[in-house]
């Protein structure tokens, strides 16, 4: 059976495109840009390709073409001029839209096409930043809306997982350059959004130093040992929806009283949460806004 979404309503379009729903019945109604079919009940729905063909208009309207002149393109004309300005400027906005058709389609191709033709231009850092983490945040937003369903987060967020790994594995390789701190990256119990943590241990050892990679969901009594081995460890841990708001002032005391009291140690911070722990609570307790602010720390 064939689940892969390829209905959508108008609001659907507005998530994805950006574009409001008023605007887009006017485009439709004036420019006959989108021809929507319509239910038994007359309610307007699109298919993917009126999907595509919206993005493609949006790409070319941000770049100021006027709408009326749009209009009377061919989609063919569209397509090629999409390409030039991929190529010519920013391969940005494409991207995120290229990897969302690959996320909503189950389309892997599209999606190492799309990554492939980044890389031919930036670096991997490059590609993370300003591609793929506008593309979580999207991604988010849009499950947020049931634009959708948690099937489409789990294929994209698995792509890129990927990435990071290869990404990662190549400097693995190479000897620590930095042996004054240890690195110890973990998520807290029942966190499972990875990947923020995945790019951090990425960017750690690139910037030379010594991890230890512990994953999602590690209970703090998982950590204990860790102090056994390494003088002056550093634990970096990436707070999306544990602990709850109720709960992170527990967990903040409970994770110094284990792991950093009487210890040349630290905890490192990110993630949503994170705005829920008191300022100056602990010194041995740093928040971060972002992984970039995090990543100039080292």
């Amino acid at each position: 059976m064939n689940n892969v979404k390829n209905v959508f309503s108008i609001k659907d379009l507005e998530n994805l495109s950006g574009i409001k729903a008023h605007t887009i019945r006017i485009w439709e109604k004036r420019y006959n840009v989108l021809e929507p079919m319509r239910t038994e009940t007359n309610i307007r729905y699109y298919d993917l390709v009126a999907l595509q063909k919206l993005l493609n208009i949006t790409l070319l309207h941000n770049h100021g073409y006027k709408i009326s002149k749009i209009s009377k393109l061919s989609p063919d004309k569209i397509n090629v001029m999409v390409r030039e300005i991929v190529n010519e400027k920013s391969v940005k906005h494409h991207a995120i839209n290229a990897f969302k058709m690959a996320m909503m389609n189950f389309d892997q191709v599209l999606f190492f096409n799309t990554y492939s033709n980044l890389l031919s231009e930036k670096s991997f850092r490059e590609v993370f930043y300003e591609v793929f983490i506008p593309l979580m945040n999207e991604i988010g937003l849009l499950w947020q809306a049931e634009t959708i369903t948690p099937a489409h987060e789990h294929f994209i967020s698995y792509l890129i997982k990927q990435k990071l790994l290869v990404n990662t594995e190549k400097i693995q390789l190479l000897e620590p350059t930095r042996t004054d701190k240890v690195f110890v990256l973990f998520l807290p119990a029942n966190e499972i959004h990875e990947l923020g943590l995945m790019y951090l241990n990425y960017e750690v050892i690139l910037n030379g130093y010594k991890t230890i990679y512990l994953g999602e969901s590690v209970p703090i009594d998982s950590l204990k040992d860790i102090k056994r081995y390494f003088d002056n460890v550093v634990y970096i841990s990436y707070m999306t929806v544990e602990p709850t708001k109720d709960n992170i002032s527990d967990y903040m005391k409970e994770i110094h009283k284990e792991i950093l009291e009487g210890e040349n140690a630290e905890l490192w911070a990110v993630g949503r949460m994170t705005e829920f722990i008191k300022p100056n609570q602990n010194s041995k307790i740093k928040t971060f806004n972002s992984i970039l602010e995090l990543s100039k720390e080292l």
